[in-house]
């Protein structure tokens, strides 16, 4: 039955003593570990947004942290995107199951410059580039056939030539304000380090109960 259903964490701990002072120092470690332990989708994070009162979650793929930013990429015209540009808080999860693991961002969310969209456009697979022009994100479509077809039609337009990155795709930037790093330990006694930011790039952290 569900309710019989349980681990006991025991993998790792997350003491006081080893805590660097910048949470995003020990973010990068854990992803590290997370990408040398093979992990499924090491970079998988849940993107929380609020549309009219109500929280949406989906699954996206960071693509790189710079600073206190946490970068990722999707449609602009997507419902994700249309939620974000209407409310900029947003909320980050991610979850290394293999490493009893999670990590939980609150921020603020903007977009990245243009220069760095294009950058990492081109540096995308060709069928993934199509497949940001095939696909009009989040609008209903007459059958999986139809994408298929305005794939097919654009791998012929594009022949030969660089795939030029479309005005509705870019990159979105996360602007950390809270990041809770959670390890899994014995007895449901889990660590929540709970790290707040503060003015000019300075952050606190505390303890929380589990």
């Amino acid at each position: 039955m569900l309710r019989d259903i349980r681990n006991n964490y025991q993998k790792h701990k997350l003491e006081e003593t080893d805590l660097p002072a910048q949470p995003f120092e020990l973010f990068k470690r854990w992803l590290e570990e997370a990408i040398r332990s093979e992990v499924d989708e090491p970079t998988a994070m849940t993107l929380s947004t609020v549309s009219d009162g109500m929280p949406d979650s989906r699954i996206v793929l960071l693509k790189e942290v710079l600073d206190d930013r946490f970068i990722f990429f999707t449609n602009y015209s997507s419902s994700k995107s249309l939620q974000m540009k209407a409310n900029p808080q947003v909320a980050l999860n991610f979850f290394w199951p293999e490493l009893e693991r999670q990590v939980r961002v609150k921020g603020v969310v903007s977009k990245v410059d243009e220069a760095l969209s294009e950058a990492y456009f081109q540096s995308r697979p060709r069928e993934s580039q199509l497949g940001a022009w095939a696909s009009a994100q989040s609008q209903p479509v007459n059958g999986r056939k139809e994408l298929e077809q305005n794939f097919h039609k654009l791998e012929t337009q594009f022949e030969g030539k660089v795939i030029p990155k479309p005005k509705h795709w870019g990159g979105f930037q996360v602007e950390a304000r809270e990041i809770e790093f959670w390890q899994g330990r014995p007895g449901r006694l889990h660590d929540r380090i709970r790290y707040y930011s503060q003015q000019q790039g300075q952050w606190e952290f505390k303890r929380l109960s589990p």
